[in-house]
């Protein structure tokens, strides 16, 4: 299944956010130190509410480490930036493909970049620089969920509760 890697991340709120969301999706998460945080950073713990002993996460002490470990198990590696040649929409998504982002303060190094397999973007109004990390991730992850048939079913109607309307 689809896997979503945060590297060095570095505001423990939006890393928070994003293994919440990963959590709740049923994807499983590679952390790719070091981080600029201590993962028992109060701000983090908040974010990820309860929903951290529910994550799947794995921690790299290396981008190196992380990259030996995705390789041996053929895992393509899909970055999201906002100079990615292709449109995440327009990118064929597997179901054994990590997404990445990058630092919220400088995206990834040169290596990194060069180790992907591919690089997307999310398209964007000209003029305005970036998403929110967390946000970004959302939208190539539910996009990469979508293609591959990725969603948890939902339940059947009687146990949705009453509709409002």
């Amino acid at each position: 299944m689809l896997r979503l890697a945060l590297y060095q991340p570095d505001i423990p709120q939006n890393a928070g956010t994003m293994i919440r969301m990963a959590a709740c999706l049923g994807v499983s998460v590679d952390i790719v130190e070091p981080a600029a945080f201590d993962v028992s950073d109060r701000h983090f713990r908040r974010s990820g509410m309860d929903y951290l002993e529910r994550a799947a996460v794995t921690r790299h002490d290396s981008f190196a480490a992380f990259d030996a470990a995705r390789r041996a198990a053929g895992r393509r590696l899909i970055l999201a930036e906002t100079d990615g040649a292709t449109a995440h929409v327009e990118f064929a998504f597997r179901a054994d493909d990590i997404v990445m982002v990058g630092r919220e303060s400088a995206g990834v190094l040169p290596e990194v970049y060069a180790a992907a397999d591919a690089v997307v973007h999310v398209p964007m109004r000209a003029g305005l620089r970036s998403l929110n990390v967390a946000v970004a991730a959302a939208l190539v992850l539910g996009e990469a969920l979508r293609q591959v048939g990725g969603y948890a079913a939902p339940p059947p109607d009687e146990a949705r509760g009453t509709p409002l309307l």
